[in-house]
């Protein structure tokens, strides 16, 4: 028991392990780092995998070598990209029977009904700016999936945000992430990060609750 703890700490907590896991897999790192990436996008069972803190930490230890910038960036879009069309995928197959069977431990009703309200809010780059939202970004492509969303269009959302995300958060680790200040306060700085990327969306929510009450 204490093992498989162990592990699932290891697992959530993979940021923190980096240095280990390079010393101990070389580049075979780069794999289990697709896998994260895929699985945190990918699965709505998994949204409490490391997504912007892990993109964040690799864009710092690229800075120092450790890792080969062209290549996080060719791996970690790619699974981005792949992650949420598979997601889309499986929303569309299977949403409204997984949905229809309520709650259980790794998939919550609510987690989509709020999705949802995002979606109603912003339509289809929803898909773009949930990459930046935690929970949201796992069931963001699921959505869309069965809203039966053009997947072309989904296409286009996707490709963009994934560039997008793997781009802010590995170049702000890169330039800033072993600057000693943020080495000491690196959740706040991650959560900085996640306030500004939500600018837009909190700007818009703001506007939104104007023009009802300008309606009213």
């Amino acid at each position: 028991m204490e093992l498989i703890k162990s592990i699932i700490e290891f697992i959530l907590h993979i940021d923190r392990h980096l240095d280990v896991l390079i010393k101990s897999f070389g580049n075979w790192t780069y794999l289990l780092l697709f896998l994260i990436i895929f699985c945190e996008t990918g699965l709505v069972v998994t949204p409490f995998l490391p997504g912007d803190s892990l993109l964040f930490v690799l864009g710092a230890f690229s800075a120092v070598g450790f890792f080969n910038l062209t290549w996080i960036f060719i791996i970690l879009i790619s699974a981005a990209i792949i992650g949420d069309s598979v997601n889309y995928a499986f929303g569309k197959l299977f949403g409204e029977r997984l949905l229809a069977k309520g709650d259980h431990r790794f998939f919550k009703r609510e987690h989509v009904d709020r999705t949802h309200k995002f979606y109603e809010r912003h339509g289809g780059k929803t898909i773009i700016l949930a990459r930046f939202v935690p929970i949201v970004r796992t069931f963001a492509p699921f959505v869309a999936g069965i809203g039966k969303m053009s997947y072309l269009k989904f296409l286009v959302y996707n490709v963009v945000g994934g560039i997008l995300w793997v781009f802010v958060f590995v170049l702000a680790g890169y330039f800033f992430g072993n600057v000693p200040i943020v080495k000491d306060n690196f959740m706040i700085v991650i959560f900085a990060m996640m306030f500004i990327s939500l600018l837009p969306v909190i700007t818009e929510l703001w506007k939104n609750s104007k023009r009802k009450k300008a309606n009213c």
